[in-house]
């Protein structure tokens, strides 16, 4: 069976993905309301009662929203390393031992016919890290609440087939707006979130001659538009020679709306 998968929203408002194999059905994070999220699921013609577990990356409300709840009603594994289990204990409700499962930063392991590679990311959160997925020679990674992106997450993106990738704000919008101070510091910092401009130069570095789909994710509300951010991080690219109607398709995320069940 196809590897494919759903980004069933993206964004500051709330995130969640959707991963299905011949043998697995996976969600990484949960950021938006139980009642959301079967929604979205039903949007795309999965049953929540399908699913087999979540992973979560970090204890941020915009990843573990409904992970809890989900968990719960439909007695779903929760994966989630040590620190951030601790962090989140007290926002996602009991939960039962025999639901419990760590999964640390910076290993790999396996759910069934579904591989995965995790590793760390610069956010200002308790033990933060994301994912890589492998499945029948196909390659998805999730790259997004990174303030920076290092030489060992591009060398990890740089085989991938799919890619989602953060381009939260603009840098513009983001000096310009509403935000204190201090919010716009910890955005902009090391332990932020990657800018349109910063994910155009990461993106040049590790897509080279390679094909690859990039959906662009984590696109904040307030700072950012779907349309700048292709049309910033197209720019850098193409400034690179690369091709961004052949060789690197750029993809949009919604935060409210999942995007087609689409093959990795």
């Amino acid at each position: 069976m196809s590897f494919k998968f759903s980004i069933l929203a993206s964004g500051s408002t709330g995130n969640a993905i959707y991963l299905e194999t011949g043998k697995q059905r996976l969600l990484v994070d949960a950021g938006l309301s139980g009642k959301k999220i079967e929604s979205s699921l039903k949007q795309i013609g999965v049953s929540p009662s399908e699913i087999d577990g979540i992973l979560v990356s970090h204890e941020h409300s915009d990843h573990i929203k409904g992970v809890g709840i989900l968990s719960r009603r439909y007695q779903l594994p929760i994966y989630a390393n040590e620190k951030t289990w601790n962090a989140m204990e007290k926002s996602i409700g009991s939960i039962p031992s025999d639901l419990r499962f760590h999964a640390e930063r910076g290993k790999s392991w396996s759910f069934e016919d579904l591989a995965v590679e995790s590793f760390g990311v610069s956010h200002d959160a308790a033990d933060p890290m994301f994912f890589s997925f492998y499945h029948a020679g196909k390659q998805l990674m999730i790259l997004t609440d990174t303030g920076y992106v290092s030489d060992h997450m591009a060398g990890m993106a740089k085989e991938a087939d799919t890619l989602i990738f953060e381009s939260n704000h603009d840098m513009d919008m983001l000096r310009m707006g509403k935000y204190p101070w201090s919010v716009k510091r910890r955005i902009l910092g090391d332990e932020g979130h990657v800018s349109n401009a910063d994910a155009g130069t990461a993106l040049a570095d590790i897509v080279k001659d390679r094909r690859m789909n990039v959906y662009l994710a984590h696109l904040s509300l307030d700072n950012n538009m779907k349309d700048l951010a292709r049309m910033t991080v197209e720019q850098t690219l193409n400034q690179h020679d690369i091709d961004t109607q052949a060789a690197v398709r750029l993809q949009d995320t919604d935060p409210y709306q999942p995007t087609p069940l689409r093959i990795v």
